[in-house]
Formats: C-alpha cells, sequence, structure tokens
C-alpha cells in the first residue's frame, strides 16, 4: 500500500533526494567512502557546503551583504542566539503559537522584550493584524507558520525595524523579501532537510553591535567568518539540505513550490468546508498553506478516532493532530505530491459516505 506523508517533522522529502543521499552514505563521489565519514574539511565536502549555501541564495534571491549559515541546535538555540546577538536595549515579538512564545521568552533574558500582539485568548487561531511595533526596537521577530495550529503570515509585513523571522516550516515555499530582515532561522526537517542541521540567513553588518559579550559558539560572526566550520557541522543532512535545494531549482524554484503550495491547500480546505463532518479551525484569512489543520464538526466528534484509524488503514500517515489542540493535522511540504492530498480528500469523502 502507498504511503502518504502528512507529518509535521521529520517530514516528506523528495524521493529522488531519498534515493542520491541513500547513494552517497554508501559512497560518495565514487570516494569509496561514505559521506558520514569523510572530512568536512575535504575538497568534497567544500563543494557540497559552498553549492548549498550558492544555491539558497540563488533560490530566494538573497542580496549581497547577506550569509547563509548551516549550524546545529535547532531553531531552538536560534531563539537564545537572536537576543544574543541582536538585542542591546529592547526587542519586539508577535506572539502566534507555541514556538512564538518560547522564542520570547529566551529574548527576556537578554533585555525588554515587549509582546506587540498576541492571539493566545483565542487558542492561536488567528494572526494579529493591529499593533505597533516600537520604532525603537532593536528588532521585530515573527514566526511565519504556526505548524501546531495552522496559521501563516503569508506576506512580509511593513516594519519600522529590522525584522528577524522564524521560518522553519515555510522556507522555500514562496519568495521572501529577505532585504526586510536581519535573521532568517529555521530548522531544516520541514521542508529541506532530515532533522539535525539549522538554517541561518544573516545579514552581515548587523552582527556585532551588542556591547555584551556572547560565548565563541553562540556568536553569529564565528560562524560568518568560519563559513559554517568553526566546528563540525551535520555533515549528512547539510548534504540531503543542497540535494533538495537542486531538487527545488529543476521543479521550477520558489515560484513554483508556491504555485503548487497554493493548489494543495485550495484542494484540502475545498473539501473540508465541503465536508458536514469536518471543521477547519484557523481563520480562513490566515490559513496555513504548510499544516492544514481540522477537527470533525461537533455533532460528529464521537467519530474522530475512527476517522483516524480508518485514514491510517489507507496509508495515509501523521495526520494526527498536535497533542495540544488534537483533531487533524496534514501537513503539505514542497515535497508532498498534490496525488497525497487527493488521497486524503478521498478518504474524507468515502468516511462521509459511512457516516
Amino acid at each position: 500500500m502507498k504511503k502518504h506523508n502528512f507529518s509535521a517533522g521529520p517530514s516528506i522529502l523528495p524521493r529522488e533526494v531519498i534515493e542520491e543521499t541513500a547513494k552517497g552514505v554508501l559512497d560518495f563521489n565514487g570516494s569509496g567512502l561514505s559521506v558520514m565519514e569523510i572530512s568536512h574539511r575535504s575538497k568534497d565536502f567544500q563543494a557540497v557546503m559552498d553549492e548549498a549555501v550558492a544555491l539558497f541564495k540563488e533560490l530566494l534571491n538573497i542580496p549581497d551583504g547577506y550569509s547563509v549559515l548551516f549550524l546545529g541546535g535547532g531553531a531552538s538555540t536560534q531563539f537564545c542566539m537572536v537576543p544574543y546577538n541582536f538585542l542591546e536595549k529592547k526587542a519586539a515579538y508577535l506572539n502566534t503559537g507555541v514556538w512564538a512564545k518560547k522564542a520570547m521568552k529566551e529574548a527576556k533574558g537578554f533585555g525588554e522584550t515587549v509582546e506587540v500582539a498576541s492571539s493566545a485568548e483565542s487558542t492561536y487561531t488567528y494572526i494579529p493584524k493591529d499593533y505597533t511595533v516600537p520604532a525603537d526596537a532593536d528588532y521585530f521577530h515573527i514566526t511565519t507558520n504556526n505548524t501546531i495550529y495552522g496559521t501563516e503570515i503569508l506576506k512580509d509585513p511593513d516594519s519600522p525595524v529590522p525584522m528577524v523571522a522564524d521560518m522553519s516550516s515555510d522556507i522555500l515555499s514562496r519568495p521572501v523579501d529577505v532585504s526586510k530582515y536581519i535573521c532568517i532561522y529555521g530548522g531544516a526537517q520541514k521542508n529541506l532537510a532530515p532533522a539535525g542541521v539549522t538554517f541561518v540567513i544573516v545579514k552581515n553588518e548587523a552582527v556585532g553591535k551588542v556591547s555584551r559579550y556572547i560565548p565563541t559558539m553562540l556568536n553569529y560572526q564565528t560562524h560568518i567568518d568560519g563559513g559554517s566550520m568553526f566546528n563540525t557541522p551535520p555533515v549528512l543532512p547539510i548534504y540531503s539540505a543542497m540535494l533538495t535545494l537542486r531538487w527545488i531549482k529543476a521543479q521550477g524554484g520558489v515560484k513554483e513550490m508556491e504555485r503548487r503550495a497554493i493548489e494543495k491547500a485550495a484542494m484540502l480546505y475545498g473539501e473540508i468546508d465541503r465536508n458536514k463532518l469536518f471543521v477547519g479551525t484557523a481563520a480562513k484569512e490566515d490559513r496555513s498553506r504548510m499544516n492544514i489543520c481540522f477537527v470533525m464538526a461537533p455533532e460528529y466528534k464521537e467519530l474522530e478516532a475512527d476517522f483516524l484509524k480508518f485514514a491510517t488503514e489507507r496509508g495515509m500517515v501523521g495526520i494526527k493532530g498536535h497533542r495540544s489542540v488534537g483533531g487533524f493535522r496534514a501537513s503539505c511540504y514542497n515535497a508532498l505530491p498534490k496525488e497525497s492530498v487527493q488521497a486524503l480528500i478521498d478518504c474524507m469523502q468515502e468516511f462521509e459516505k459511512l457516516h
């Protein structure tokens, strides 16, 4: 039976990326060695790093003066690194979910932290719109896609101060005006690579402005100067990331990823809105293209476990909602084919006929 992988992370990767990664694990570039056992200082791996950085810059149209870094520690470490490197007096945060709240919590240890708006009172079912970013803030932090609650900021906001963004789960799914940001970061395990590597896009001239001492490994300048090679980088995920970036370019780039994301989301939200058994959970204007969250309609709540079993038996993987909200979540990242979305829709329609 074909499996349809809707997991929120680690997530589906393009099949050819998995196959090429597997080949590299066995024999990298005909060297007779695995990519997992070659030196990260070797010419062969330096070429991988260089190509991954160049493709990232090309696909996102990153302006001159920015560095692309591949680091360890996940986005959660970036919650700390961002204020360490950029917060001198005040930072502004938009609270749109669990991860945004965690990022804000870390910043409070480094200086004044202003929550400009929050949708917590509505269980984060919408993106706040009417808020004011303090003009004297060092930066304004946003989380562009909220995997748990299924909301997404689909356009780069206007801000009176430089922005920082956690784009863990929607990077490379739409064009981004990188020039509005001094830092964009994210865990790669959703749209880019296996778990284990974190991407950071950082504006070079924004670094080195704070007066505090920054530990060497937490200083962006360390990794800019070292080309992500100050310490041994997560070699295998970076290799897979390079292959994924190649795949995105071959498919038509970020604009094509966006077109596909819009198409897949429209298909699934259309069925959620049509089918009397299901209800979407996010405000329609803020619905995520990446993480589509829905629940049983109130009068059919008792069928939730039955539908999960029904769908799982038909090859749907990872559609159970996050433990904090329940229901269902279909993550439709770049590598998920339209056919998988249609298979889930077919499941929903078949279940509707039975009930």
